[in-house]
């Protein structure tokens, strides 16, 4: 990279409704950033649909600004928290489908846990409760539009599938209320993820502090091999003043 490129997140990619979708965001770092576990910060909502700037830093990460004002950074991590075992396709697939049924209040169209997506235009992470455990999990299956020319899920979105399943932990684990916004999120990508196969995007509560809590996350295949993990810490909007 050279000292700075600038990148347009397409709106597609949003999250909340004209802001970067933020696993996507922390992917364009991580890819950039020269280490096998990299922790993405966010100080600001990045727009979509405008030009930003990508630039490089002197410890081997990567930032985005928009002229002086820092958006996000990427920066060399100790590696992720360990993952408990993931939940089979069934499991998965019943949690889903039961989130599906009886979607939590706030829902946007998020491109990583819109309920209007199809495979090709969004991750569907749709993680519900897995019956008996302290998880939330979405079973779901990468359509090929989201694929590069190798038949993979690019890194960029194999982040994104760390992101929203730690807003479905705080929500359905931990009674937090919507609008919550990922904060940090530390990930390690362990192995190529093809599209066009099942998948299944993992979370569960790893500590609560106010409005801030924490969560580990993971991404598996259908068969349970693990293909990344994340830790992440969400921040929930501050309650609205009464008149």
């Amino acid at each position: 990279m050279t000292d700075f490129e600038t990148i347009t997140v397409p709106a597609r990619l949003s999250g909340y409704p004209g802001v970067a979708f933020g696993g996507y965001v922390a992917g364009v770092l991580a890819v950039r950033a020269a280490a096998k576990t990299v922790r993405v910060d966010f100080r600001r909502p990045v727009p979509t649909d405008a030009p930003v700037r990508l630039a490089p830093t002197a410890d081997g990460g990567a930032q985005l600004v928009d002229g002086e004002l820092l958006l996000a950074a990427a920066s060399p991590a100790e590696p992720a928290v360990e993952a408990p075992e993931p939940p089979s396709w069934a499991q998965a697939s019943a949690a889903a489908e039961a989130y599906r049924a009886a979607p939590p209040d706030g829902m946007v169209d998020c491109f990583g846990c819109g309920l209007h997506r199809t495979p090709d235009t969004g991750l569907r992470l749709h993680c519900g409760r897995v019956s008996g455990g302290p998880l939330v999990a979405a079973a779901w299956t990468p359509g090929p539009a989201l694929g590069g020319a190798d038949g993979l899920l690019p890194p960029e979105l194999v982040w994104g599938a760390l992101d929203c399943p730690g807003n479905a932990a705080g929500r359905l684990l931990d009674d937090r209320r919507a609008g919550a916004v990922t904060a940090a999120l530390t990930a390690r990508l362990l192995r190529p993820v093809p599209v066009g196969a099942g998948l299944v995007s993992y979370a569960w509560m790893l500590g609560s502090d106010g409005r801030k809590y924490r969560v580990g996350t993971a991404l598996a295949t259908a068969e349970g091999d693990l293909c990344a993990i994340g830790e992440a810490l969400w921040v929930e909007p501050r309650p609205r003043s009464t008149p």
